[in-house]
């Protein structure tokens, strides 16, 4: 399947530097995606108009340049997995967040989520973070917050997981 091909293209540079990653994208990615393209404007071309497969083609039509755009460069991610993958949790507790309380404890749980998924994206032990960082924060100046967020270097240093470093994009 083309967009398999694609994929594995992206396995192949995920330890790539940059400007080689871009190399290989130009070299094979391209070429990939043009052949993509062609087959998706085809296809199109005998596909009836209304149905499904219809609007899923015109869909990916639409955002052609867009996609297209990772290829072009060695620092765009191919995809938005990683940020998919921090509103999950999210999406699936949706319903049970309805009766958080209030609209403004509604922005609190927000920010929350949003702070966890960046320790997350950052490789960080993120209830230790957030242990650390609610324990300071009653004292900690407002004008120094900025060190204890998740994507603060010290706090990287400090509470990164002994594990692999997460995705390059």
């Amino acid at each position: 399947n083309r967009i398999a091909v694609v994929y594995a293209i992206e396995a192949e540079g995920k330890d790539l530097s940059v400007e080689e990653r871009q190399r290989l994208r130009a070299e094979k990615s391209l070429p990939a995606l043009t052949s993509l393209h062609t087959w998706l404007l085809n296809t199109r071309s005998q596909t009836a108009n209304g149905g499904s497969a219809a609007k899923a083609l015109d869909y990916s039509l639409k955002r052609w340049p867009s996609l297209y755009r990772y290829a072009e460069t060695g620092h765009l991610p191919i995809d938005n997995n990683p940020v998919e993958n921090c509103i999950r949790p999210i999406a699936l507790g949706k319903k049970n967040w309805m009766f958080v309380g209030s609209e403004r404890a509604g922005r609190r749980a927000a920010a929350i989520q949003t702070l966890l998924g960046t320790a997350k994206l950052n490789g960080l032990n993120s209830a230790d973070w957030l242990k650390d960082t609610l324990e300071k924060l009653p004292t900690w100046p407002n004008s120094r917050i900025d060190e204890l967020l998740p994507l603060a270097p010290e706090v990287i240093e400090t509470f990164k997981r002994n594990r692999p470093e997460p995705a390059k994009w």
